[in-house]
């Protein structure tokens, strides 16, 4: 006999554990944050300054004892102010939303190894900083970090990578993503000996979309940090000798994603 479906006057949802995270997932929270909090104050306190400026200057035609020029004058030192910071967010939006577009095109790269066996993760939260793309397989573990520059209009495009810097068509990189590279996969390997009791070997990555990399000297190699454009990194990944039985694989993507959620939680 087929009975309707009742609603339970109790309800929970039906999704047992937090999604994981999405590539670029933070810095879209931080355009959001910046879209809804910065702009909207500014935007706020510019419209503020005409309301009252519009409205003094109709005390003035109305022969209300006006004082317009008083106010006048505070708005416009307002609202100069808020030009000058409307300019600047739209600096630091436009350069978020590039390295969110770099974050979101590296992933589609990697999200061609899950046919291979590989787990993927994205966005993965740590103490005041996050590591963009880890990947686990049989041929190890590793940790991603994009870098996503606008390039020049004509001419070369180049990164060269002596094993301890990292230059952009000559011009030394602000935060050496070695150093950050370096202090991912540190962190990462701490995380999974914490929660696994083993202790794995992870692979610190640094990927430039669009550039053309020059790191093949004996200083790069020796390293240990990969720097790479990421059409190349299947390649890199794939060529990397086995460190992992796929029991691990599993053991350690298993404790990963189980951060991932406790953190969202």
């Amino acid at each position: 006999m087929l009975r309707s479906f009742r609603r339970p006057s109790h309800k929970r949802s039906p999704i047992k554990d937090r999604p994981l995270r999405n590539p670029g997932q933070s810095l879209d929270e931080a355009i959001g944050r910046l879209i809804d909090e910065d702009f909207s104050a500014i935007i706020s306190v510019a419209a503020l300054c005409i309301v009252l400026t519009a409205y003094e200057w109709w005390r003035w035609y109305a022969n209300v004892r006006p004082h317009p020029v008083v106010v006048s004058f505070s708005c416009g030192l307002f609202f100069t102010y808020c030009i000058f910071r409307l300019i600047k967010l739209k600096t630091q939006l436009k350069t978020l939303k590039v390295a969110r577009d770099g974050e979101k095109a590296v992933s589609q790269y990697l999200e061609r190894l899950r046919a291979d066996g590989y787990q993927v993760f994205h966005d993965v939260i740590g103490q005041n900083f996050n590591i963009d793309h880890v990947v686990i397989g049989e041929n190890g573990i590793f940790t991603i970090e994009t870098k996503t520059y606008s390039k020049p209009i004509q001419g070369k495009a180049h990164i060269h990578f002596d094993g301890d810097s990292i230059t952009a068509n000559g011009y030394k990189i602000d935060r050496n993503p070695v150093v950050q590279s370096r202090a991912q996969a540190g962190w990462l390997g701490t995380q999974i000996q914490e929660s696994t009791g083993r202790r794995y070997q992870v692979q610190p990555v640094v990927v430039f979309p669009g550039w053309f990399i020059t790191s093949r000297t004996d200083a790069a190699r020796r390293s240990g940090v990969w720097v790479l454009n990421p059409k190349g990194l299947s390649k890199f990944i794939d060529n990397a000798p086995q460190r992992l039985a796929p029991e691990e694989v599993r053991l350690v993507s298993y404790h990963l994603s189980r951060y991932i959620r406790t953190h969202e939680a």
